[in-house]
């Protein structure tokens, strides 16, 4: 049986493709998107999880990381 791991993360309207993109890339697949309470967009993302769900858990959190830190820069 497979296991996921989940990812929100909320999306910029101006750069949505990139920020799914990136998220893309590091293997994660859109689940859907809905209007965050504060009216703009979040993502609903998951993966696969890992047989070492830390080593998972931890590669999520870095790439999450990762993406804040390139949107705080814009």
């Amino acid at each position: 049986m497979t296991t996921w791991e989940y990812l929100t993360t909320p999306l910029l309207i101006h750069n949505t493709s990139a920020i799914l993109n990136n998220w893309g890339k590091q293997g994660w697949e859109l689940v859907q998107v809905v209007q965050g309470p504060e009216g703009g967009l979040v993502a609903y993302l998951k993966r696969p999880a890992d047989s070492s769900s830390s080593a998972s858990a931890n590669a999520g959190l870095d790439a999450a990381a990762q993406a804040a830190k390139q949107f705080e820069e814009r």
